[in-house]
Formats: C-alpha cells, sequence, structure tokens
C-alpha cells in the first residue's frame, strides 16, 4: 500500500473584525497552531458538488436544509448535523459532501 500526502489548509475567523479570511501565517507552539485573536478552520479534505473546498464549520445545502461541519472529538472525525437540530450528527463522508453545496461558514450567520 501507497500512502499519498493530503492538504493540511486553514481558514480562520478573526473574532475582532468578524472576518473570514485565509492566512498567511500560522503559529506553532509546541505541536499546537495558533493564530491570536482568530479561530482556526481546518480543511476537511472534502469538495462540494461545485468543488469549492469544504472547512470546519461550513455552513451547506441540501434542498432548503443548513447543516454545519464540525470536528466531532469523542467520534474522532469530521460530522456534519442539521443547524436546527445540532444533536443530530451523521458521519461527513465524500459521498454526502458532493450532494450539498456550500454556502458560509456558521460564524457568517451571527
Amino acid at each position: 500500500m501507497e500512502f499519498s500526502t493530503r492538504k493540511i489548509k486553514f481558514k480562520a475567523w478573526d473574532q475582532e473584525h468578524r472576518l473570514l479570511m485565509r492566512l498567511n501565517n500560522i503559529e506553532c507552539n509546541k505541536g499546537e497552531l495558533i493564530k491570536k485573536n482568530h479561530i482556526l478552520l481546518q480543511f476537511t479534505g472534502l469538495l462540494d458538488k461545485e468543488g469549492e473546498e469544504i472547512y470546519d464549520r461550513d455552513v451547506l445545502m441540501k434542498s432548503l436544509d443548513k447543516f454545519v461541519v464540525f470536528w466531532n472529538e469523542m467520534q474522532n472525525g469530521w460530522f456534519y448535523a442539521p443547524i436546527a437540530a445540532l444533536d443530530i450528527q451523521m458521519p461527513f463522508v465524500a459521498a454526502e459532501a458532493q450532494t450539498m453545496k456550500r454556502f458560509c461558514n456558521y460564524f457568517e450567520l451571527n
């Protein structure tokens, strides 16, 4: 078996200016990535039905329904849930991602 590399990419929510942004630098302290006053949002490695990258806490549309993508610590993987019922969590896999369209990031809704 041959392993392939994957892209590790991030966006960030700037808490001070309330903007979603691409990063040109991230600080690293003892292996932990940090950017002061920002919430780092990791690329899931998945694309929506139009080929757009999906990041942590992105809001996706399927028909008229909205879902949010997030990392589930207990399950150790990417999951998604309806915004109206965050307790209904389902594994987020490529086949599901390709049926949805990225709408915005969760932070942009508030």
